[in-house]
């Protein structure tokens, strides 16, 4: 149902669709009103997006397999445009990055204020035309536009996904459907190497790019069956209709994403990544230590193949131990079944699930990838000869692991510290993890021609034996809430007529209480599935 709040001191009065002495609210001679959503035996005002979330991870699949097949592209159509093999790479695989950085930005804050659906279904067709121009068109700038379109496009499934998540599932659904929304991502980072040099072996490297559109293009028909998820956006259509149906037009919903002007949204909704990533030390870090992991999928690309084929293997088969880091996704789910004890012994002893409570897989991934990049450093040639290729196998089955719990977990830790602002502080995440991705290939023929695949690989695995430090950083819930900046949160925090104070930053309750000096006070809390309300006793004021 929906709900409305006077500004009216008046106790007497209960808040409803009727204001003080019976007047309405909205009337000249009432009281301004404002509305929210609550939920009813009878219906759901922010019904769960039909289809929305099987369909739009199968698109991140597939944008996601394409982005690490433009590798196997990359070198075969060296010989087609009679390039070298590093522009080859920064056309089919940096350019696409790059443009998946800028959609990154652009596209979450896009979708909080106007909602998701139209974004996945104009990603999807663009992107199957993009597919067929880069196909279809014999020349470099035809790749280009291609690529940097198609990242730029890839950019909404990537990010904006976690987003409709937050829309639809409480903190204890979350785990399991983030879950298998980043297994089902990062699955798409192993099936592109693999996929990709099957098809060049026995077609053409354009045929990458014309399946790629077939694809997209069915997506496309099934996301024109989904609903839309955003609360505030399914609120708004609700108040429009109260409005017209109750005559009232001063009626509003209690819309924190309410752009009023172009310049306001820019200033404020288009730039929030970037202000999160700079801002914020906890965006920063984790959005480092999750680029790294992810990008050094990207990087695998270019450097396993001529690995394995030291070991004797073909073309087609130095791509087949892409299975192996497939296999480590699929572990996660024993560390999941572990977040769900966890879960349960809180709301058992009544205690709040804070983000910093569902660490435990990053508690165990971050060692497990050091050691993973150690084993595999020492395990390869040229260094070590003697050793069967199953040991440095194992390694990438626990490197896959490792890889996708920390991608799990720090997106997950974002998600529940940010809410109804996740895919914000996912897409400053997404920024840094695409750059990184889009330098490592450039970088990795370089470093492996010059240092050696072992000495390469081991730079990597001191990189992940400091990331080790930060879990115990992370687990101590006054450090998030010290070290990160009230300004961040302020301009999410609405006061509505004096007497309701609501946020979708999901701080710590105590926070909040000495933020706005409501101790001693008269109060009451107010906890909900899209955060939390501190609502003052009505006849007292606000602070300013």
């Amino acid at each position: 149902m929906l709900e409305v709040f006077s500004d009216s001191h008046n106790e007497n009065c209960r808040p409803g669709l009727y204001g003080p002495c019976g007047k309405r609210k909205g009337d000249a001679s009432g009281a301004a009103s404002a509305i929210r959503a609550q939920t009813s035996p009878g219906r759901d005002p922010y019904p769960v997006g039909s289809g929305q979330l099987p369909t739009s991870a199968k698109l991140e699949l597939a944008t996601t397999a394409i982005s690490t097949a433009g590798s196997t592209a990359a070198n075969n159509a060296v010989h087609d445009f009679k390039i070298s093999k590093t522009l080859s790479i920064f056309l089919f695989v940096s350019i696409y990055l790059i443009g998946q950085a800028i959609g990154g930005v652009v596209f979450p804050p896009y979708s909080e204020v106007f909602g998701r659906k139209k974004l996945y279904v104009a990603s999807s067709a663009l992107y199957g035309m993009s597919c067929i121009l880069i196909a279809s068109v014999p020349s470099l700038i035809g790749v280009a536009m291609g690529r940097c379109l198609c990242g730029f496009l890839s950019a909404i499934p990537t990010t904006v996904v976690v987003g409709s998540i937050e829309d639809t599932f409480n903190s204890r659904e979350r785990v399991w459907v983030i879950c298998l929304w980043t297994m089902f991502a990062n699955l798409g980072l192993v099936v592109g190497p693999i996929l990709s040099t099957f098809v060049v072996a026995y077609t053409h490297w354009r045929w990458l790019f014309y399946i790629a559109a077939i694809v997209t293009g069915v997506l496309t028909l099934l996301l024109l069956t989904i609903h839309e998820s955003r609360p505030s956006l399914l609120l708004a259509r609700e108040v429009a209709t109260l409005r017209k149906v109750t005559k009232i037009d001063t009626l509003e919903g209690l819309n924190p994403d309410k752009a009023p002007d172009m310049r306001s949204f820019v200033r404020i909704a288009l730039f929030r990544p970037i202000r999160l990533l700079f801002t914020e030390l906890i965006v920063s870090v984790v959005s480092i230590i999750s680029a790294v992991a992810i990008a050094l999928v990207y990087l695998f690309t270019e450097a396993l193949p001529p690995i394995y084929e030291s070991f004797g293997f073909t073309r087609k088969q130095a791509c087949l131990p892409f299975m192996a880091i497939g296999l480590g996704l699929s572990l996660g789910l024993l560390t999941r079944c572990l977040d769900l004890r966890i879960i349960t012994h809180h709301r058992a002893q009544g205690r709040p699930l804070l983000p910093e409570d569902k660490l435990t897989g990053f508690w165990i991934g971050a060692p497990i990838l050091a050691v993973a990049l150690w084993l595999f450093a020492w395990t390869i040639p040229p260094a070590v000869t003697n050793l069967p290729w199953l040991v440095s196998v194992a390694a990438l089955v626990l490197a896959g692991y490792s890889l996708n719990e920390m991608d799990y977990v720090l997106g997950g830790y974002l998600t529940d510290s940010y809410l109804s602002y996740a895919a914000s502080g996912l897409a400053a995440l997404s920024l840094v993890r695409a750059l990184l991705s889009a330098a490592l290939p450039l970088i990795s023929a370089p470093m492996l021609e010059r240092l050696g695949a072992n000495y390469s690989v081991s730079v990597l695995a001191a990189v992940a034996t400091v990331f080790c430090a930060v879990p115990p950083l992370f687990s101590r819930p006054y450090v998030r809430a010290n070290i990160t900046s009230e300004n961040c949160f302020r301009p999410f925090i609405r006061g509505i007529g004096g007497v309701y104070l609501s946020t979708s930053i999901p701080l710590a309750e105590e926070k909040l209480l000495s933020q706005f000096n409501l101790y001693g006070q008269p109060h009451s809390v107010e906890k909900g599935s899209i955060g939390f309300t501190i609502a003052r006793t009505p006849g007292t004021q606000l602070p300013s």
